[in-house]
């Protein structure tokens, strides 16, 4: 089973996107890590559907006595982040192509920590419980794993709305919502319970919010973002039956206005939680 990622997994402008948003997403996170979760027993670190490498490379710096491995079922992907770790000298990270819809191609505990963040853009509502599995499998006992997942921007742009509305429609249509009626992603309140239900305890989690409004900090860098996220869309609105693409393109240059407009306001938000594997 192919992932079902609602952008093509090899698109170039995709990639360079990801990269943009690997950094707004562990700044609005307040780190790498959470202040809480120790770290003195974990030595070997596993990131789930890493892209274009940002964390993995970052963690590896950060801490050169950790071996960092990331994967992602994209070959374009894949091959940037190995180069990218090549610059930075990043000889701790490491990076290979694999589908996580599949069996994980690792051995039992071989990993201290799993992180998998904004996944549930490719996770059909009935995979959540076999990926857990295999996360369990391959972590070792005491091992920790953290997930981290976003609900919809909320905004006061009608346009960047209506966007929002489309891509929560269109992701509960392909089978990657756990909203009961659309209007959200709907992800972020079963964290806690996919956890649980998986075997691992001593569950924490924590919210985190970025602000993109006119004249804050990331309201640059996220217009960006979303300047090419809408535009990379348009085909799975299109595919999915919520608009037309005249539509679409329409609404995505109004929202390209208002979100420049001095009195735009806008939120993110995010939700991590993480465990531990039973000893």
């Amino acid at each position: 089973m192919a992932e079902a990622y609602f952008i093509d997994a090899e698109n170039a402008a995709e990639m360079a996107r990801l990269v943009n948003q690997d950094r707004i997403t562990t700044r609005c996170m307040g780190g790498l890590f959470p202040p809480q979760l120790a770290l003195s027993n974990v030595h070997t670190i596993l990131d789930i559907a890493c892209g274009p490498g940002g964390w993995v490379i970052d963690v590896a710096q950060a801490y050169p006595d950790k071996q960092v491995t990331g994967i992602d079922v994209s070959q374009l992907m894949v091959a940037y982040a190995a180069e990218l770790a090549k610059i930075h000298e990043a000889r701790n990270a490491s990076f290979q192509v694999a589908n996580i819809l599949q069996p994980l191609p690792f051995p039992d505990h071989a990993f201290d920590l799993i992180n998998a963040r904004l996944i549930s853009s490719f996770m059909p509502q009935t995979m959540w419980r076999q990926f857990l599995q295999e996360c369990l499998r391959i972590t070792r006992p005491g091992g920790i794993i953290r997930l981290t997942e976003p609900e919809r921007t909320i905004s006061n742009s009608p346009a960047v709305e209506q966007l929002n509305d489309f891509l929560a429609r269109a992701m509960h249509k392909a089978g990657q919502s756990l909203s009961p009626n659309e209007l959200q992603f709907g992800v972020t309140p079963h964290l806690r319970r996919f956890l649980r239900d998986a075997g691992y305890q001593n569950i924490q989690v924590a919210s985190h919010v970025l602000e993109s409004s006119a004249g804050s900090e990331e309201h640059l860098s996220q217009y960006q973002n979303s300047m090419v996220f809408f535009k990379l869309l348009q085909p799975f609105f299109v595919r999915t039956a919520i608009a037309t693409q005249e539509e679409v393109e329409v609404l995505y240059q109004r929202a390209l206005e208002q979100m420049m407009a001095p009195d735009y306001c806008a939120l993110w938000y995010l939700l991590s939680a993480w465990g531990e594997k039973p000893r």
